[in-house]
């Protein structure tokens, strides 16, 4: 039955994954280019082996011609990887067979003294090198982004909530300084992480018992530990203390990075989602041809967007959860069935995570800003928005024969009733309170929001202080 099926039948083109499909990130870890890696990694091994005088020097640029991924079928590798549980095994049947033809020496050198496990792990090590790299940019268009957002609305007022419900004044640019915070320590992590992902070069068992054998026989000066820190170098990727077969950290590291952009990502996403609802129309995101329709009903506009990286953000932890189990389940020298489970959680991770990164930056870098609303947003709830400064600044005006602390009781009264009945707080407070004690200048000031935004433009800048960017605004 297995034989039956076409390629374009089992093809995944992200027909599912409106977040990712169509973008760069897709591209990077899609199957030909994980293809392409396995060959980069057989062939730069077989340079260094000849570098180090194991194999004839001519060796690797005579065979170079049979490791381009466009001369092996994906879909039939797939297909064979059940054989033997995983795509090395076919694929390097495949380039034998490719390789003999041009020379049957180089094809007696191919994958020498290595096993599959450190083909497979440094290809989605390098697969992750190319997909975070491409997150990284996009993200620092993001962060660009928001930095312009906090400059420009350092001093656009408009209301904080907290459980949804109005609180205290605050300003825009604040808001976009704090998504802004967490973008940039997910960007530190995820550079962090890119900085060390490790190359697996273990042999057979993680001893390089094999690789000893060959070295010993070839007479050759290098060890079988400088050939594999050559092998890193040569593919960009850090050289590790050990091979790491059995010992997951490396790749929950890039999941745990992935998490914390997605999760900073969905921050913005959530809100811009509750920001753009007509009835409050705070912010909108940018329009292009296409987006943001409904098949039912011509009206709407869609956050598309923001939807988007929401539904990356939240499918995330599932890829994340998949790989510390697996990590955790790991099993002797070389793991059984949780080292396979890492593979495609892995690929998702980056997919989603790479998606979300390019769509935040369009979403970011187009983000309209309705400050009238925002304004008026925050007007509507009246001086009841700065009942905590009143708390104490104004409450002790009201201490009555229930002596000090007695007039908190009383300003908590007028709150309610204000509340309760949609009346003037500010009227009920210049009926409790004189104007010998208090002026009307002295009381509309302590009404006015503008006066009640703390630190907010200190914070603005010690955030960008702490990630400085260039503003794209």
């Amino acid at each position: 039955m297995t034989g039956s099926v076409s390629a374009a039948d089992t093809a995944d083109y992200g027909l599912l994954s409106p977040v990712w499909a169509g973008t760069t990130g897709a591209g990077r870890t899609g199957d030909r280019r994980i293809v392409q890696k396995l060959l980069d990694i057989e062939l730069q091994w077989l340079r260094v082996l000849a570098g180090a005088g194991i194999i004839a020097p001519q060796l690797p640029d005579e065979a170079a011609p049979a490791f381009r991924a466009d001369l092996y079928d994906p879909a039939s590798l797939a297909a064979r990887s059940a054989g033997g549980g995983n795509p090395v095994i076919p694929l390097l049947a495949d380039l034998r067979a490719k390789v003999r033809d041009i020379s049957p020496a180089a094809a007696e050198a191919v994958h020498t003294a290595a096993t599959s496990q450190d083909i497979l792990d440094t290809a989605l090590m390098l697969v992750s090198a190319d997909t975070l790299a491409g997150i990284a940019s996009d993200t620092r268009r993001t962060m660009s982004a928001l930095a312009g957002l906090a400059v420009e609305h350092r001093h656009t007022l408009c209301v904080a909530r907290t459980l949804t419900q109005h609180s205290l004044p605050s300003t825009f640019g604040l808001r976009a300084a704090q998504w802004l915070h967490g973008i940039g320590q997910a960007a530190e992590a995820l550079e962090t992480t890119a900085s060390r992902l490790p190359l697996q070069w273990g042999g057979g068992s993680g001893t390089l018992a094999a690789l000893r054998t060959v070295v010993d026989a070839s007479g050759s000066a290098a060890t079988p530990l400088e050939l594999a820190d050559e092998l890193a170098l040569r593919l960009g990727l850090a050289a590790p203390a050990a091979p790491w077969q059995g010992n997951r950290l490396p790749v929950t590291a890039v999941g745990a990075a992935l998490q914390d952009l997605l999760s900073a990502a969905g921050k913005i996403a959530n809100d811009v989602l509750l920001m753009s609802r007509p009835e409050v129309a705070e912010v909108s995101e940018p329009r292009a041809a296409g987006r943001g329709g409904s098949s039912a009903m011509p009206q709407k506009r869609n956050p598309v967007l923001s939807v988007l990286i929401r539904s990356a953000a939240l499918a995330g932890p599932g890829c994340g959860a998949a790989l510390q189990t697996a990590a955790g389940a790991a099993d002797d020298e070389r793991p059984g069935g949780s080292w396979h489970t890492e593979w495609q959680a892995l690929r998702s991770l980056l997919r989603l995570a790479s998606g979300a990164a390019e769509k935040l930056a369009e979403l970011t870098e187009g983000l309209t800003v309705n400050t009238a609303v925002l304004r008026d947003n925050l007007l509507a709830a009246g001086p009841l928005v700065v009942s905590e400064r009143l708390m104490a600044t104004v409450a002790p005006l009201l201490d009555d024969d229930g002596g000090p602390g007695s007039g908190k009781a009383r300003l908590q009264e007028l709150v309610t009733a204000a509340q309760t009945t949609g009346s003037s707080l500010g009227e009920k407070l210049r009926k409790s309170i004189s104007a010998d004690v208090l002026s009307d200048a002295e009381l509309a000031a302590q009404l006015d929001p503008a006066n009640y935004v703390g630190e907010a433009s200190a914070l603005i800048d010690r955030i960008l202080a702490a990630y400085p960017v260039r503003s794209s605004r």
